[in-house]
């Protein structure tokens, strides 16, 4: 038989695809070799949502919720798939709901226990066992500390911590949430609202795991003629339990409140004769356990 010559057709360099590994940092699954993938991900100081998202589970039934936009926004940015997210101040749900639709877990501490019966009833059976945990407790006592760690137990381990902290506190007693003494909205002085709330980021700062990220969400409010910076006292209340201050961004809240009405006019009355300005912002402000 003949012998047969194959002439190999050289390969260009141009026509070889390196795959790169994946390169992430520790705490999101974030490709940094495709960064400019992530367009959607901000990373400036002033967020813009010029609608409340109401898909995925989400609704605006809660007066005081806060936006799905900034649980995709911090969650995409801080976690990954998988990681707990602990929110102090469940509330209706918006933490526990944007985790499962992102693939994380979520424990929600909620101090009203008809509030925390209706958001059960958002998740499935399965995801109540495997994925979302709701505890009725004081977030400020030593008993929702035990029920948060019985609950990581079950989730992430024996002595397990969370990934991430969310806390979106009242903004002192601007809006009444419930008669109880131990709720925030309650306190009978500012400097009381501050001790408080202090007492929650205390059990957060312990439940959380070192080198990983908390977020407030927070606005001011305006008493007895002067402007009161909640954001700014609660910011150091988490320096002192400490957490380090990693960024401050302002989120235009026009857009994501109900309506307002006619109110608006009587607001801007207001502020034309006493001299102040409406507040069209809150703060979300990053902190990092060191």
């Amino acid at each position: 038989m003949g012998r047969t010559n194959t002439k190999l057709k050289p390969v260009k360099k141009a026509d070889l695809q390196i795959v790169k590994p994946v390169k992430t940092v520790k705490y999101n699954d974030i490709d940094l070799n495709s960064w400019r993938d992530y367009s959607h991900v901000k990373t400036d100081t002033l967020w813009e949502f010029p609608t409340r998202l109401k898909e995925g589970g989400h609704s605006n039934e809660y007066h005081g919720n806060y936006i799905p936009q900034i649980a995709q926004q911090l969650y995409e940015r801080f976690t990954q798939k998988g990681d707990v997210v602990l929110d102090l101040f469940f509330g209706s749900g918006t933490s526990g709901i944007e985790a499962i639709n992102m693939g994380r877990r979520c424990i929600g501490v909620e101090l009203k226990q008809e509030m925390a019966d209706h958001v059960e009833q958002k998740f499935t059976p399965e995801q109540r066992v495997t994925d979302v945990r709701t505890i009725c407790a004081d977030s400020a006592s030593q008993d929702a500390q035990e029920k948060i760690q019985a609950a990581l137990d079950i989730l992430n381990g024996p002595d397990s911590k969370a990934q991430f902290l969310v806390l979106h506190p009242p903004y002192d007693d601007i809006i009444k949430f419930s008669d109880k003494k131990e709720d925030l909205s309650n306190c009978a002085s500012t400097e009381e609202f501050y001790d408080l709330f202090g007492k929650v980021a205390k059990n957060g700062y312990d439940m959380l795991e070192k080198g990983r990220f908390a977020a407030l969400i927070i606005g001011d409010k305006y008493a007895n003629s002067q402007h009161i910076p909640l954001g700014f006292g609660c910011m150091q209340k988490m320096n002192e339990l400490g957490f380090i201050t990693k960024a401050i961004i302002i989120k235009d809240m026009q857009g994501n409140e109900r309506a307002k009405g006619k109110t608006a006019n009587l607001w801007r009355y207001r502020a034309l004769a006493g001299g102040f300005y409406i507040f069209k912002h809150e703060y979300v402000m990053l902190f990092q356990k060191v």
